[in-house]
């Protein structure tokens, strides 16, 4: 049985990855799997994790590998799709090596998708990304950590944690960058170009 072909997302907070991921699953047939959203259901159904789990999300923290890595698996195997978008995962290099260990001799993992929008090359980008994220909770459809406090903290994780696993990404040619500073139509254009160029169409 062939294995599930995986692409990664990952980019700062605020960058676009749900509506970039969106529109691969449009043209693409991909199934998107949100690190993020899978924590936040798990921490709805009132089970043994969903306190632990609210609590790293809450304060910006990265949730343990084994949970994440688990609750990605499940949905896997519970989805008849073959084509899988990961979000925002591996977020630090503990996340990178859980996800070694555990899952890839599982899947076939293509390349990383990184939508680039370098919040150290001035305050303006850092102040687009917080607002976009900050306008997404008060518009009702965001998230228990859409606030300016949890967003400076997760903007911190991901200087931090996340960097050097693009590092690590880069090193084995995996890595894809996408310029994500622009507008949603022009990032799109150069995501749907590299899907195709990399025979996922």
């Amino acid at each position: 049985m062939a294995k599930p072909t995986v692409v990664f997302v990952l980019g700062p907070p605020g960058a676009g990855k749900g509506t970039q991921s969106s529109n691969i699953v449009k043209n693409f047939n991909f199934t998107h799997l949100s690190a993020g959203d899978l924590l936040r259901a798990e921490r709805n159904t009132g089970s043994d994790l969903a306190d632990l789990i609210n609590g790293y999300i809450k304060e910006g923290k990265i949730v343990p590998v084994k949970i994440t890595c688990g609750l990605i698996e499940k949905a896997m195997q519970e989805d008849p799709n073959s084509k899988f978008l990961i979000d925002g995962f591996p977020r630090n290099k503990d996340n990178l090596d859980g996800w070694n260990e555990v899952m890839a001799d599982k899947v076939d993992a293509r390349f990383v998708l990184f939508l680039d929008c370098p919040a150290e090359v001035s305050g303006r980008l850092l102040l687009v990304s917080t607002e976009r994220c900050l306008s997404r909770g008060a518009a009702g459809g965001g998230r228990v950590d859409d606030n300016l406090e949890s967003l400076q903290k997760r903007h911190a994780t991901y200087e931090n944690e996340t960097k050097p696993v693009l590092d690590e990404f880069l090193k084995q040619g995996m890595l894809r960058k996408i310029d994500a500073t622009r507008d949603v139509d022009a990032v799109w254009t150069d995501v749907d170009a590299l899907f195709r160029e990399e025979n996922l169409a």
